[in-house]
């Protein structure tokens, strides 16, 4: 590994270059949104000025990182003489299915091709390709240069070496990996997202506070985080397309998104990215809403 190229910018895919420039590999972030790309390097620039400050990371190690992160406004330049890619993309199937066929034409032919859906079917993905075998899943975890798992996702026409060498990186990076089957949701996201839809039923039939909800969930099963602050921090919108997409795979409605969720979503608060959603958020964290 030498070189990698991440596309997409957004939270997922700021991380995700994040964390391969600290590995030490040459880095190119793309975005077909300048805006988008100068704010994914404006919040990577954030996250290591913060280790900085907190005694985390060193000035020399920033530098030495930066050196290796560019950003990359044309496709063409971002994909020359790769080794992997990574698409971190909207979940829209036929978007990733049409920047897929673009990789394509563009990445050299050995090069890996990696999606972080973290609920689509890679082989829906990979079907447009000419070369199947080489397209794996990459399901990496928010925020990605804290959280230490790494989903690999097999899908029927991928390369035993292709697999094997995507968890080798997996290690490199730092990442504990495990190797799911192409089944919609995987291990984690159909889990998790249950747990959540579940967490935002509950808020809505007045069961408890959001933060009472959360609060159990960390005492009482040790998790890190609860389900409804998890879902702001990765984003009502995504929890929504992952249900909806799993409610249609397996033809089950039990899957489809709570009403407040949905409503959550279509009036444009989608958790943290926003400022607003199950909760408030500023620089100084979250605050419980009282309209909901």
């Amino acid at each position: 590994m030498r070189t990698v190229a991440v596309i997409g910018s957004g939270t997922m895919g700021s991380g995700i270059a994040q964390v391969c420039a600290q590995t030490g590999w040459e880095t190119r972030l793309y975005d077909a949104f300048p805006e988008s790309l100068e704010k994914g390097m404006n919040s990577i620039d954030e996250f290591w000025k913060s280790g900085i400050r907190r005694g985390k990371n060193t000035e020399e190690q920033v530098k030495d990182w930066s050196e290796k992160l560019v950003p990359c406004e044309n496709l063409e330049d971002a994909l020359s003489g790769v080794d992997l890619v990574i698409e971190a993309v909207p979940e829209k199937i036929d978007l990733k299915r049409s920047i897929f066929q673009k990789i394509e034409d563009l990445a050299p032919e050995n090069a890996i091709l990696a999606t972080n859906t973290s609920g689509l079917r890679i082989s829906e993905i990979a079907s447009v390709v000419k070369n199947p075998e080489r397209v794996v899943g990459m399901h990496f975890f928010n925020p990605v240069p804290i959280m230490k798992l790494l989903e690999v996702i097999k899908h029927d026409s991928s390369s035993d070496d292709t697999i094997d060498e995507v968890i080798e990186i997996g290690e490199e990076m730092g990442k504990t990996t495990i190797v799911v089957g192409d089944i919609p949701g995987f291990a984690t996201s159909r889990l998790g997202v249950v747990l959540g839809n579940e967490a935002i039923r509950m808020l809505a039939e007045g069961v408890a506070s959001a933060s009472d909800i959360d609060t159990a969930m960390k005492l009482g099963y040790k998790h890190p985080m609860g389900p409804l602050e998890l879902s702001d921090l990765v984003g009502l919108d995504v929890r929504r397309d992952i249900l909806n997409n799993l409610a249609e795979s397996f033809d089950d409605p039990s899957y489809l998104p709570h009403p407040l969720l949905v409503r959550l979503v279509e009036s444009g608060e989608l958790g943290k990215k926003t400022g607003r959603g199950i909760y408030n958020w500023s620089e100084e964290g979250k605050s419980e809403r009282e309209d909901l």
